[in-house]
């Protein structure tokens, strides 16, 4: 694991989520009709919510494309959705130049190998706790959480307090 210092997490703007593995527990379930099925927890949600009121870009960049995934990017009014990434060096390329990003302003969260060109490219790597052992070792930070199961959350609050914003988005819920 690389450590992560704190000017690194002071230079974050934008949140990149691997989906399956990160945002959803890995697994894909299919049923009589053409599309999957996926879950997504709810903590992981709120926990974007906030970094985009934040003012934080957040946002997927996935190996597969999934109606699932698209969906639940829009109910979450998520700044960007890359998909079919087979190339995930080249899709995170293209990412930044149209999201007018510095790889070292991204921070990355992913748990398998297709992720390690990004998290060897980018400020801030993260693995979720279930991730392969080639993605822990390349983490700047890993999760307690696993993925789908409020690591993303975790993510959230790590970035938040870290560059003090935690207060301000979350008052209005605090009395």
């Amino acid at each position: 694991m690389k450590p992560c210092n704190p000017a690194d997490l002071q230079r974050v703007r934008a949140v990149i989520l691997d989906v399956d593995g990160v945002l959803t527990d890995g697994r894909i379930g299919y049923g009589a009709g053409p599309d999957e099925i996926k879950f997504f927890d709810v903590k992981d949600g709120h926990g974007l919510k906030l970094l985009l009121r934040a003012g934080l870009k957040a946002g997927i960049l996935s190996g597969r494309s999934s109606s699932a995934n698209r969906r639940r990017a829009e109910e979450l009014g998520l700044s960007f959705v890359y998909e079919g990434a087979k190339n995930k060096a080249e899709a995170f390329a293209t990412l930044l130049r149209e999201q007018e990003l510095r790889a070292e302003e991204c921070l990355y969260v992913g748990d398998d190998l297709i992720d390690l060109p990004v998290m060897r490219r980018c400020g801030v790597a993260v693995a979720v706790a279930d991730a392969v052992a080639e993605v822990l070792e390349a983490a700047s930070w890993v999760t307690r959480a696993h993925g789908g199961r409020g690591a993303v959350r975790e993510v959230a609050e790590w970035i938040l307090k870290g560059q003090n914003k935690w207060n301000d988005v979350t008052g209005r819920y605090v009395v």
